[in-house]
């Protein structure tokens, strides 16, 4: 009787944590991006190329609205600043003085960070494949249906708390390693945190047509 009451008792007890470890990565995904129109949080990432070497460990912020406007910060060890401000991506290097702008066409916003905040397009845009658990996370691959997508796959890794680490790889075998953490959701976020105006001096490339005021590398 006293080793039946033991094993019940045991099996209340871990009848939570099953649960826990048997819901998708899919389910935490959902669950994570349900109701979310805006995130805010930090990254680390670290970044290793095809042959294996590992490059330095950058460290920003990250925020992101919907239904199309995203701004990641690095701020260590180098300054860069990426702002998809619905239109087009300003890619701003300062130490090159240099800014890049592209027109923000639904190919160029095909990343699966921006799912958070769209989750109907996953699986208009990607092959959607459940690898289980790995270091306590559940993991959901993302594989581009356009092959003319540079990333390979992406993987979501989610704790009981939502999205704590991606992982791309190119077409070239190089592999992004990226590490959230101090999650806002839905916070109240400033239209100019999606804004860029090019600082005097730099240097403009890229599709610069229809934006006034902005001369292109090289123009008088």
């Amino acid at each position: 009787m006293k080793i039946r009451f033991a094993m019940l008792l045991l099996i209340l007890c871990l009848a939570p944590f099953a649960a826990q470890s048997a819901q998708t990565a899919r389910a935490r995904l959902d669950a994570f991006a349900h109701n979310l129109h805006a995130l805010r949080g930090d990254f680390t990432q670290t970044l290793t190329d095809a042959n294996g070497r590992t490059g330095q460990t950058s460290r920003g912020t990250v925020a992101l609205q919907t239904p199309r406007l995203f701004r990641w910060q690095t701020k260590t060890p180098y300054q860069q600043l990426i702002v998809a401000d619905g239109s087009r991506v300003w890619t701003y290097d300062p130490d090159l003085e240099q800014v890049t702008v592209q027109r923000q066409s639904l190919r160029e916003a095909h990343s699966p960070l921006t799912v958070l905040t769209d989750p109907s397009r996953v699986d208009k845009e990607f092959t959607v494949t459940e690898l289980g658990t790995r270091d306590g996370l559940q993991w959901l691959q993302l594989s581009p249906r356009d092959s003319a997508q540079n990333i390979q796959s992406a993987q979501l890794g989610f704790d009981d708390k939502g999205l704590v680490e991606m992982r791309f790889t190119d077409r070239l075998g190089a592999e992004s390693v990226i590490r959230f953490s101090h999650w806002q959701r839905n916070p109240s976020l400033p239209s100019s945190l999606f804004t860029f105006t090019p600082p005097k001096g730099a240097d403009v490339v890229g599709d610069t047509s229809g934006i006034p005021e902005v001369r292109p590398l090289g123009g008088s």
